[in-house]
């Protein structure tokens, strides 16, 4: 009996992915839940396991290719089985088929919202331009809003409001580049590729402003090093990074609009404190995970998040949902070296907080000559929200939290 490789749903929202890595080949043996392949989605790689046991018979869906929720992967059976007639793509709406639990991936193929499958790209570009989709009108297959209805939409609406768009390259790299002799093209990931849309998109909606603080960290260190072991006995890697996610809170929670997005309607202020955390995946890329409702945690619950959410990304274990909802964050540069820098504000977001390298340097103290653990915190924040002094406060506040830590 042949068994069908579907699309499974991966989180709210998530009605598309990008397959990036097929791990078995036809042919191959696979066991019930060992992995089959990888998708991505947002940034997020996220593994596919096997729905049954026996032999791939057939793989429908090439690797770069975008398939959506409820469409066919792959066929699994026992060799030389017969699977014609069962490799017809399966359409992604149809209503009343059981949901199939694979893993942690639930796979419910009824319409999500009365627009329909909206995807990940559609529905993050409405977020950060404040469409309201009801209004968009779909011009793709049964009536689906696309990435260009609402790109249409919004350069419509700029239009009646004599908002005049700033000149756009059609592509992310000058078109006269011409590769020479033995130059390398190495192909875009999917990831590297929404990272650079990303950052494109960031950089042309906010007015980006950077300020600096220097703080000091003789009370972190001294914590740190009198608590290091008592966490590692509750199985927690106490870094520096927890330390800061801390004082990042302290300040959201004294200057609440640091904290914050632009709307149109004003200002909007986030409830909760979500706090993104910039990982690094090496040459890949990189990811922010969100360690959500961050005000409510300890240091030891914070450590523990830190730890997980890092190691989780790493090895590609992380959920779509997990890096959603970032309402501020972090980029611990100095783990590279870097001393400070400008980082990109992570939209819709307010601001993002940039860590460099502890250094000890010579400082002065009450007249006096000192050598201290130093970091320099680099804020950036969106100077519609901030103005210089307020944006200050904030980076103070964390400044003060680090330095007087007990």
């Amino acid at each position: 009996m042949v068994t069908k490789v579907l699309v499974p749903r991966l989180g709210e929202g998530v009605d598309e992915v990008t397959i990036t890595k097929w791990l078995k080949q036809v042919g191959d043996s696979i066991n019930e839940l060992e992995a089959l392949l990888e998708v991505n989605t947002d940034k997020v790689d996220t593994e596919i396991p096997a729905p049954a046991s026996g032999v791939i018979l057939k793989i429908e869906m090439q690797e770069g290719q975008i398939a959506k929720v409820g469409e066919l992967l792959a066929i699994i059976g026992t060799a030389g089985e017969n699977v014609e007639g069962v490799s017809e793509k399966t359409e992604s709406k149809v209503e009343g088929q059981k949901a199939v639990v694979i893993q942690t991936a639930i796979l419910d193929l009824r319409p999500s919202t009365d627009l329909g499958f909206i995807s990940p790209v559609v529905a993050r570009i409405a977020a950060e331009q404040g469409v309201n989709l009801g209004q968009v009108t779909g011009t793709g297959l049964n009536g689906r809003i696309t990435k260009n209805d609402v790109l249409v939409y919004v350069g419509n609406r700029d239009a009646s409001r004599g908002i005049v768009p700033s000149p756009k390259p059609s592509n992310l790299q000058p078109a006269n580049i011409q590769p020479a002799a033995g130059d390398q093209l190495i192909k875009h990931s999917p990831i590297r590729r929404s990272i650079a849309e990303h950052m494109v998109m960031s950089k042309r909606t906010s007015p980006h402003v950077l300020t600096v603080m220097e703080a000091d960290l003789s009370h972190i260190t001294k914590h740190r090093a009198a608590n290091k072991s008592a966490f590692e006995r509750d199985g927690v890697k106490l870094t520096f990074t927890a330390y800061f996610m801390s004082a990042i809170v302290a300040g959201l929670k004294t200057y609440p609009t640091a904290n914050s997005s632009w709307a149109d309607e004003g200002v909007l202020i986030h409830k909760a404190i979500n706090l993104g955390m910039a990982t690094s995946l090496g040459e890949e890329g990189l990811i922010v995970p969100v360690i959500k409702n961050a005000d409510n945690l300890s240091l030891l619950a914070m450590a523990r998040t830190v730890n997980d959410l890092a190691n989780r990304a790493r090895t590609k274990k992380l959920q779509p949902d997990e890096v959603k909802g970032g309402t501020f964050t972090l980029t611990n540069h100095g783990i590279s070296g870097s001393l400070f820098a400008f980082p990109v504000i992570n939209q819709p977001q307010c601001g993002i907080l940039g860590v460099g390298a502890m250094q000890k340097r010579v400082v002065v103290i009450d007249d006096a000559i000192a050598i201290r653990p130093m970091v320099y915190l680099s804020f950036v924040f969106d100077h519609r929200i901030l103005d210089g002094a307020s944006a200050d406060w904030f980076l103070m506040k964390v400044k003060e939290t680090l330095e007087n830590w007990s």
